[in-house]
């Protein structure tokens, strides 16, 4: 058993065992998670990502260690940053379905299964075209720097709307959907008939609109880790950040509209990381190729700053207008 097949078996057996204590401290149904929970929760999977980034380290120690730890906790960032985007979308699809707090906690965890899924192909799709056509990761970065100036020249994030979104419509259209108060359930059966409940289908938008983030996250982490070789730091490091977006969720939800410039961090990570994925073009104008190489610590600086600061800027400089609380608690 080589390197590699040692270290996908370790993340696979640490998820397991991770999914196994998170099922039983935070999906028990009925339960409210409190925020004390929700804070040990967070800092649980940010100490297992942080842990199994040392052990990639220890592990290819004498090889490529640092520079793929590195690499991976560049990508985690990212994807742990982008990922804080899709709490105020969920706080909106949750508010509009109506769900009850205390159902939070499963149809989260359903809905982040579902994505993990959706994002495992899309990196398995992504990789194998990075490997075959390299031409595309120039693609990938005008795609970011289109989607980061588009981010940030928005005064304030669009308001989404669950009613008028793609996904309500596909489930509406091709699902046999009931508004019936589910009590807890996905599914229920009226005249030899199966509906899903109000909860199935906040499970399934989920799913669905995090489909739409991954078309930014996806190629935003092959802009960190290039090397089609290396789609395990990948899988690990998105796993890892939608996996603790749930405890984030329950941690943040009552300060979500605080983060008014969040938005426009993001935006400056997704301009930064399209542009540097678009700078190997100068060497067809003439530029020396040593001058072209940006080692992936910039990146993981730049996440950093970008991020902190847009946060810390939102806590001292608040918009005008806007909502105390968009939990409303």
């Amino acid at each position: 058993m080589d390197k590699t097949q040692v270290i996908y078996l370790v993340f696979s057996a640490v998820i397991i065992v991770a999914l196994v204590l998170d099922l039983g401290l935070l999906s028990k149904k009925n339960k409210t998670i409190s925020l004390r929970t929700a804070l040990l929760q967070t800092v649980f999977w940010v100490l297992l990502s942080l842990a199994f980034c040392g052990f990639i380290w220890i592990e290819n120690e004498g090889g490529n260690g640092k520079a793929d730890a590195i690499s991976y906790i560049s990508a985690y960032l990212l994807e742990w940053s982008l990922s804080i985007d899709n709490i105020f979308v969920f706080i909106i699809i949750f508010s509009f379905f109506k769900v009850k707090e205390n159902n939070y906690s499963r149809v989260l965890l359903l809905g982040i299964l579902m994505a993990i899924v959706f994002r495992i192909i899309f990196i398995a799709v992504g990789s194998k075209l990075v490997a075959e056509f390299n031409w595309i990761m120039y693609i990938f970065g005008v795609f970011l720097v289109y989607t980061g100036f588009k981010m940030f020249a928005s005064s304030e994030e669009a308001e989404f709307d669950p009613e008028t979104n793609w996904a309500f419509k596909f489930m509406r259209k091709f699902l046999r959907t009931t508004d019936e108060e589910p009590e807890g359930r996905f599914i229920i059966k009226k005249d030899n008939k199966t509906f899903f409940t109000k909860l199935s289908m906040v499970v399934i938008m989920l799913g669905l609109i995090d489909i739409v983030f991954a078309v930014d996250s996806i190629p935003a982490v092959f802009s960190i880790i290039p090397d089609p070789s290396k789609k395990l730091l990948i899988y690990s490091s998105n796993i890892f950040a939608v996996l603790g977006l749930r405890s984030l969720f329950f941690l943040l939800r009552g300060a979500a509209s605080r983060f008014d410039y969040l938005q426009q961090g993001i935006a400056i990570v997704l301009l930064f990381i399209g542009a540097k994925m678009l700078v190997p073009l100068l060497k067809y104008v003439g530029v020396d190729d040593n001058y072209l190489h940006m080692p992936v610590w910039v990146s993981l600086l730049v996440i950093v700053v970008c991020i902190t600061g847009s946060i810390l800027y939102s806590i001292y400089h608040k918009r005008k207008g806007c909502p105390e609380d968009m939990s409303g608690q």
